[in-house]
């Protein structure tokens, strides 16, 4: 390796370090913070994410919207949540205004209703720096400027010499503050650097079309958007939104029974999603049939089963838990809590690096 190629590496890390250290700071904190969601919400919210168990079935959805349009007649539904395997689990409905309504399954009776905790305010300063449409575009950008500074950060830390390969590995404790900061952003860099690619990527997946296409070229097949209904027999004759919710719950249970998981949500396009989680040893998300409504009619548009997955569609269903490390089980969302910090380490301790280095051309300078 060329001093002037290295030279200009450091350049690149450098600079593209500088301008997006405090969003990567923002970024990994938060992540951190996010990655035991679920199990901070159990703890903290179990008083309605459960009632008590009564030997009745599930009382279906129509009552429960019914009694959600009571309480809110003007906020449009953006999301509905049934857990199927704990029957006693309460079903969650979110609306615009970012508030959950938590519904007994076994009368449709209201249990409890709350807005945005800090763990909605955390996903949202993950996920767009609370700038909306325009915090997003920097968030994701910033990833990727991320992406470059890991890979750049990798070549600097291989050492000229394969001698020096062990120290590059080992934190000096015993020298100087300057030494043992370098040696925290080199070393624990490096150790993180494997994890974090992976992190970072995952994410870019949430915002970019091209890093779909990059997971379809590497694995040889193309994301399948669902098999289109060349027919639209399959129409939800009901004229309410209780009766539509309803009847799609039921017919999807019905012809695809098994799912642990069952959650609606409107997108952008109007489009009504249908989730359907099934059990796997691995990644849940793997599992997942994805059924696609006319938000207005309840028609029948498409369908993507996963017994139909191709490898490009694999990696999608498990994107989401390859970024939280859920993946993994519990041992993976520890060190991908531990890797988002020493993530968020990395912007300080090697401004650190930087500004030690300016202070002292500064006193060279000088003299």
């Amino acid at each position: 390796m060329t001093k002037g190629f290295k030279k200009a590496i450091r350049q690149i890390h450098l600079w593209l370090g500088l301008a997006s250290g405090l969003i990567v700071f923002i970024v990994s904190i938060t992540g951190f913070l996010y990655v035991f969601e679920e199990e901070i919400r159990d703890f903290t919210q179990k008083e309605y994410l459960h009632v008590p168990v009564q030997q009745k079935d599930f009382v279906g959805l129509k009552p429960i919207i019914e009694n959600y349009q009571k309480l809110e007649p003007k906020q449009k539904i953006t999301a509905v949540k049934i857990n199927k395997e704990e029957p006693n689990a309460t079903v969650q409905i979110s609306n615009k205004k970012k508030k959950t309504f938590y519904f007994n399954p076994y009368d449709g009776s209201l249990v409890n209703q709350k807005g945005a905790d800090w763990l909605n305010t955390v996903l949202e300063i993950h996920r767009t720096l609370l700038l909306g449409e325009v915090g997003e575009f920097i968030q994701g950008w910033s990833v990727v400027i991320f992406l470059i500074i890991l890979i750049t950060g990798l070549i600097l830390w291989f050492p000229n010499q394969m001698r020096l390969v062990r120290q590059s590995l080992k934190i000096k404790w015993s020298g100087s503050f300057k030494r043992v900061n370098y040696d925290l952003h080199q070393v624990l860099g490096f150790y993180a650097s494997i994890f974090l690619l992976l992190i970072a990527f995952s994410g870019t997946y949430f915002a970019f079309e091209g890093s779909k296409k990059a997971v379809g070229f590497v694995t040889g097949s193309k994301l399948r958007k669902g098999d289109e209904v060349v027919v639209n027999t399959a129409k939800i004759d009901s004229t309410t939104i209780p009766e539509r919710y309803n009847a799609i719950y039921e017919t999807a249970n019905s012809k695809y029974p098994g799912a642990t998981s069952i959650s609606f949500s409107v997108r952008k396009t109007g489009e009504l999603r249908l989730r359907m989680i099934y059990p796997n040893k691995w990644a849940t998300a793997r599992n997942q049939n994805t059924i696609f409504f006319d938000g207005k009619t309840g028609q029948l548009l498409r369908t993507k089963l996963y017994k139909d997955n191709n490898a490009a569609d694999v990696y999608e269903a498990s994107n989401h838990d390859l970024h939280t490390g859920t993946f993994f089980g519990l041992g993976g969302k520890i060190i991908w809590s531990i890797v988002s910090l020493i993530g968020a380490s990395l912007p300080i301790t090697g401004f650190m690096i930087w500004w030690n280095k300016g202070k002292k051309k500064s006193k060279k300078a000088k003299a």
